[in-house]
C-alpha cells in the first residue's frame, strides 16, 4: 500500500511539474519570441512537440488521479483533470497552430495542475 501511495505522489508531482512547464512555455515563450525575434531561430520546437506532451499527460494524469480517487473518493480532482485534459486535447487536435490554441493550453494546464495539487492534498489529508 505504501508503494502505491508513493507512486501516486510521484505521478502527481510529475504532473504538477509538467503542467507548470506547459504554462511557462505557453505564456513566456511567446512573449520572448515577440521581444527577441532572433530567439525563434535558436529555440525551434518540433512540430509535434505539443502532441507528444499531450500523449504523455493523459496516461500520467489518469493514473495519478485514479490512484488518488481510490483513496479519497472526491470527484473534484477527477472533474478538474478531465476538463483540463479536454481543453488541452481540443487546443492541440482542433486548433493546432491557430491563435486560440495557447488559450486552450493555458486553461487546460491550470485546471490539470490544480487537479493534481488537490489530488495530492486530499490524499495526504484523508489517508
Amino acid at each position: 500500500m505504501a508503494a502505491i501511495r508513493l507512486q501516486q505522489k510521484w505521478l502527481d508531482g510529475l504532473a504538477i511539474g509538467a503542467s507548470s512547464l506547459c504554462l511557462v512555455h505557453c505564456i513566456l515563450l511567446p512573449a520572448l519570441l515577440v521581444l527577441l525575434p532572433a530567439l525563434a531561430t535558436i529555440v525551434a520546437l518540433p512540430e509535434d512537440f505539443h502532441f507528444w506532451g499531450l500523449v504523455a499527460a493523459v496516461p500520467t494524469s489518469a493514473l495519478a488521479i485514479a490512484i488518488g480517487h481510490r483513496r479519497h473518493r472526491a470527484w473534484t480532482p477527477v472533474t478538474l483533470a478531465v476538463s483540463g485534459l479536454a481543453f488541452l486535447c481540443v487546443g492541440e487536435l482542433f486548433f493546432h497552430g491557430e491563435s486560440v490554441e495557447p488559450w486552450f493550453a493555458v486553461l487546460g494546464s491550470i485546471q490539470l495542475g490544480g487537479a493534481h495539487i488537490l489530488n495530492l492534498h486530499l490524499t495526504r489529508h484523508r489517508a
